[in-house]
């Protein structure tokens, strides 16, 4: 399910969506905040761009929406359901929640919507 070829690979790693061979981003790592979003701007291995047209990642606003409900769904259901906490301590656990995972869910986003368009191909190779 989590192999190299399948969609949630791309999603959950960063894979290039194409050949899954290389990270989409400069630094792996979501919380060196300054490159969080930083992506290359192509793949190395079978060169498809990234950047597919100009503002491509603005779709990704949308998924970030529902990516960050869902977070904050889990933080309300853990913390009021599962640690029994106050309205307000549910709130301050949500808050928390978002601002934690911000530059997780904003590469999960972008991840999702790029796949949403690229599929992958085990045969691709970059054209000289």
């Amino acid at each position: 399910m989590f192999k190299k070829g399948s969609k949630l690979y791309s999603i959950l790693t960063g894979a290039c969506p194409k050949c899954h061979q290389e990270s989409m981003y400069c630094d792996t790592n979501p919380y060196h905040l300054s490159k969080t979003l930083s992506m290359n701007e192509k793949c190395s291995h079978c060169g498809i761009k990234y950047k597919i047209e100009p503002s491509f990642f603005y779709g990704a606003m949308y998924v970030s929406y529902a990516v960050g409900i869902a977070f904050a769904v889990a933080a309300a259901v853990i913390s009021g359901v599962f640690l029994k906490a106050s309205i307000h301590y549910v709130f301050a656990s949500i808050v928390g929640t978002l601002i934690v995972f911000a530059p997780i869910i904003m590469r999960l986003s972008r991840n999702i919507w790029i796949n949403m368009f690229v599929h992958y191909d085990k045969n691709a190779v970059k054209k000289q």
